[in-house]
């Protein structure tokens, strides 16, 4: 599927390049150098690093700290930009659009997943699930009321919705994040060491749960992980070093 660009921005005459993609690739990245000021020092993140994935892949990126996972995912995610390369989501050059086109695309294709939950404190588990949503002027209230109610049960979660983040277990947490990144019907789906905090059976019920939601809705999920067990039921590892695919 190719997105029209005017669903990223009907008023803008100025349209963003359309690129011709492997037909199943949902993300193409190619040749992506970037680097960072550290002080006095340029310390290389990326060094013209590639990679394309596949609509409804279950894939984890392994690295050594530093190795470039962070930034990798920050790439694809539309939350950084490289001094070089090309990244196209979903047949769309991300490069070509201003950051507002950037930012509906984030908000209409990617969900996020963090290892910190980063749930708000102060608001019940549906307000968290429905924040994404309300920046979104396509979904109206009614819609956004159903996709909360089927996000939070796809998750098993539906009978948390009054309550506050800090009511919940680590686990419970992790279960609403996941709801608030799928509340969006993205079509991938980036995480951030989604295990990290969790103990060993919280763990197996994640995995399982996002297992589950990559078969049924058929989300294309891109992690980053140490966790052997997450690893072990991937369909697919990529190893990332210095900047750069190596397997």
């Amino acid at each position: 599927m190719v997105m029209h660009v005017k669903h990223l921005n009907e008023s803008d005459n100025r349209e963003p390049q359309l690129v011709t993609a492997t037909a199943d690739a949902i993300v193409r990245l190619s040749s992506l150098v970037k680097s960072y000021k550290l002080g006095q020092t340029i310390v290389p993140a990326l060094r013209g690093l590639s990679l394309e994935l596949n609509r409804g892949e279950f894939t984890a990126v392994i690295g050594a700290s530093g190795s470039g996972k962070s930034t990798l995912l920050n790439m694809i995610g539309c939350i950084d930009e490289p001094e070089s390369g090309s990244i196209v989501i979903d047949g769309i050059d991300v490069l070509s659009l201003d950051d507002n086109e950037r930012s509906r695309l984030r908000n209409q294709k990617i969900g996020f997943i963090f290892q910190s939950f980063n749930l708000v404190p102060v608001l019940t588990v549906a307000e968290n699930v429905e924040l994404p949503l309300l920046i979104n002027p396509q979904v109206p209230a009614s819609e956004r009321r159903d996709r909360v109610h089927q996000a939070l049960e796809d998750v098993g979660c539906s009978r948390f919705v009054r309550n506050l983040p800090d009511q919940l277990s680590g686990g419970q947490r992790q279960r609403v994040a996941i709801a608030r990144a799928l509340a969006g019907n993205p079509d991938l789906v980036l995480a951030d060491e989604p295990t990290a905090n969790l103990d060993s059976e919280n763990s197996h019920r994640i995995i399982d749960l996002m297992l589950d939601l990559n078969a049924r809705r058929r989300v294309t999920f891109l992690f980053s992980t140490h966790d052997e067990k997450l690893m072990g039921r991937v369909s697919r590892i990529v190893h990332i070093a210095d900047g750069v695919i190596k397997s």
